[in-house]
């Protein structure tokens, strides 16, 4: 990574751990030990928010240029790239997570006992930024943090199918993101480098019903560009069978309002009417919501929050 790159994630608030990996503090960490408010993913999935690590081992390695991505993007083609040892992220991040909320003990409304917490995280969430899959030692990675009894979320764009199949440790949770309902609006608002990533991304759905793992199909919703067509979107779900499916809204945050605008970002009502009508086309019912984070899930049947 360019120093010139390092220098701006850096002010951006992120803890670059290695050449090309890096941990940011979650906004819901800083709410649960200030606050107590949880994100969704501790009402839907069971973790503990403020134990959660957020990092990613390619910071600045992508395939897209996503248009709602908060993100700082700015990625640059390399000829060459020196990746991170597993082990050393593993070890790298959870030293970096605990010094980025040390500072929170000398508040007082953050008790000793959470504080404490927060500095033993049990959960990763691989999903700071870059897309994950392009790290060639991502099942690696994924054992190290695991032989720590930390639950794993991988997010990832669904455009490596290939990385998913040969993945030697599963994550216990695997979220692939589905933000276009064709191959149109998916180079218009996705902005992939390569022309065959809609394709890459259809064999992604094709390959979840065969990994042993819970899994979650996301679609960010962008108000006026890719909210509707609940049909298309429905029967790519049936083809990925997944576990879950999350309609979120996009937000106005971050690095997205350099192309993005204020009227981009739906409502609750609107994601949850979304998630309505692909919902009564699937058979699948609204299992929570979360209006502060505009999310609603959708499944058959009862949540089951425990990951083991």
């Amino acid at each position: 990574m360019e120093e010139s790159k390092r220098q701006i994630l850096e002010k951006h608030g992120y803890a670059l751990t290695g050449s090309e990996s890096g941990v940011k503090l979650c906004h819901w960490v800083r709410e649960k030990l200030i606050s107590g408010r949880s994100c969704y993913k501790e009402d839907f999935y069971g973790i503990q928010c403020h134990r959660c690590l957020q990092m990613s081992p390619v910071v600045d390695l992508c395939n897209q240029g996503c248009l709602f991505c908060w993100r700082y993007q700015d990625y640059h083609k390399r000829s060459s790239v020196k990746f991170d040892e597993p082990e050393d992220i593993m070890k790298n991040s959870i030293e970096a997570q605990r010094e980025l909320v040390s500072g929170f003990r000398g508040d007082d409304r953050c008790s000793d006992k959470m504080w404490k917490e927060a500095r033993d995280p049990n959960q990763v969430a691989i999903s700071l930024a870059g897309e994950p899959t392009m790290y060639p030692y991502l099942g690696e990675l994924i054992h190290e943090y695991q032989r720590r009894n930390m639950t794993v979320f991988l997010v990832t764009n669904g455009t490596f199918p290939k990385a998913l199949e040969e993945i030697d440790h599963l994550p216990d949770q695997l979220y692939v993101t589905i933000a276009a309902p064709n191959e149109e609006i998916y180079r218009k608002l996705c902005v992939p480098e390569k022309k065959d990533s809609w394709s890459a991304i259809t064999e992604t759905l094709e390959l979840l019903p065969s990994l042993k793992t819970r899994t979650t199909l996301r679609h960010t919703l962008v108000q006026n560009w890719n909210i509707g067509w609940e049909s298309e979107y429905a029967e790519m779900v049936k083809i990925a069978e997944p576990d879950f499916v999350e309609a979120k809204g996009y937000v106005f945050v971050g690095d997205s309002r350099r192309r993005m605008n204020l009227e981009n970002m739906p409502s609750h009502d609107t994601v949850k009417e979304f998630a309505k009508k692909e919902g009564e086309l699937l058979g699948l019912k609204i299992l929570a919501e979360k209006r502060d984070s505009r999310v609603v899930l959708l499944g058959v049947g009862k949540m089951e929050m425990k990951l083991r």
